[in-house]
């Protein structure tokens, strides 16, 4: 079936599921609930009145590797989409490419202005942009960039090098206070990436260390999935016995890798206070490792930042723009390029290069916390002063 056939087969069926919808429910509710495939209860606000340019589909990986894609993404969106009364369906994969590749023919059928994705890996991420690129729907790669693909009509994330490198700068005067030479690199997942850029940022600071003669890479691996299945312990530990336990610093890619980094350190009966740990995401749990001096510190992207400037280039795709020429109060970025074929930075207006609006990420360690995510309201001192944590001095201090 041709691309126009199609397209109107589907516009006859949602005109049918619409008289329908319309005839069951009640004239004065704007907000609906479907299931996505997954079988997940997803929230879809409409605007008053209706959308005549088509809904926005968002589409997160899952809630595993992260706690961020349900706690904070999910709401900054739909804050961003309603406050803006636009039509939005916002859908969880749950690390299931198979489930994601079909809420992705749901956004397509529903008429999608604008797909925002999170992939799983760039393969099925790859064939969903091109999917939509094939019925005139232009496809935001949100946070990880689909390697190989086709590309996208714009990326969101931060600069992912400078994560990485900014990790390197908080944790290498640690290392070198400590007398460490011995360094492990825990990578994120080979499937995204992101993985690679972060690496790229922390490993030139590591490698210089290494030539100079100063340091030693004991390891350098990626975790599957970063970690999402606790894969992350297992090499981890893998790798002290290799190195009969002589680790002195670990470059853990995010919060969730640096704990399971933490885990094994503690299980071969060291003591993982004593070793440097960085992390991402600034997550709750990355932060009560911090205070309770676990963890070194994490990398904090503002989400809310993150979410809310990709909002806003998806209603400037919506409304027909190229999705750069956007203003967002309050968050700053620069736009530069990505190389669609080998997701490395590249000089915008090239062939084959997507627009890549770039946030600046911040370093938090323990001395500038209520500066940075307290400050942003992004974390609370409730939530960090639980459990162990609580007995920790920081918490005794801010409490």
């Amino acid at each position: 079936m041709n691309p126009l056939r199609k397209r109107m087969t589907w516009l006859a069926l949602l005109l049918v599921f619409a008289v329908v919808a319309a005839a069951c429910s009640s004239d004065d509710s704007d907000d609906t609930t479907t299931t996505a495939a997954g079988g997940e209860d997803t929230t879809t606000t409409a605007a008053s009145g209706g959308d005549a340019a088509g809904p926005i589909w968002v589409l997160l990986p899952d809630s595993a590797s992260s706690p961020r894609w349900e706690t904070d993404d999910r709401r900054f969106f739909g804050e961003a989409f309603t406050e803006a009364g636009v039509d939005h369906t916002i859908v969880n994969a749950e690390g299931d490419a198979a489930t994601q590749q079909s809420q992705a023919e749901q956004a397509i059928a529903a008429g999608a202005s604008v797909i925002v994705m999170t992939s799983l890996d760039p393969g099925s991420g790859g064939a969903i942009i091109d999917a939509a690129k094939a019925e005139g729907i232009p496809v935001l790669e949100y946070d990880r960039f689909n390697t190989g693909s086709s590309g996208g009509a714009v990326y969101v994330s931060f600069d992912n090098e400078a994560v990485g490198a900014t990790m390197a700068s908080v944790l290498e005067p640690v290392i070198d206070a400590a007398g460490g030479t011995e360094i492990v690199q825990l990578n994120g997942g080979e499937e995204d990436n992101n993985a690679f850029l972060f690496r790229n940022g922390y490993f030139a600071t590591v490698d210089t260390r290494v030539q100079a003669g100063d340091w030693n890479l004991v390891d350098d691996q990626f975790v599957p999935g970063w970690g999402a299945e606790g894969n992350g312990v297992t090499i981890m530990e893998q790798i002290l016995v290799a190195a009969n336990n002589e680790v002195d610093a670990v470059f853990a890619a995010n919060d969730n890798l640096a704990q399971q980094a933490i885990t094994a350190l503690e299980s071969a009966g060291l003591d993982a206070t004593q070793i440097p740990v960085s992390g991402q995401d600034a997550t709750a749990a990355g932060m009560q490792n911090i205070v309770l001096g676990l963890q070194t510190m994490t990398v904090y992207k503002p989400i809310e930042a993150e979410a809310k400037v990709a909002a806003a280039v998806a209603l400037n795709l919506r409304d027909g723009g190229d999705g750069t020429q956007v203003t967002v109060p309050g968050f700053e970025f620069s736009v530069i390029g990505i190389n669609s074929e080998t997701g490395q930075p590249d000089t915008l207006g090239g062939e084959g290069v997507v627009p890549y609006i770039a946030l600046v990420p911040v370093g938090v360690t323990e001395a500038n916390i209520l500066d940075t995510v307290i400050a942003d309201g992004f974390r609370t001192i409730e939530e960090i002063c639980t459990g162990d944590a609580a007995a920790s001095q920081w918490c005794q201090d801010n409490g």
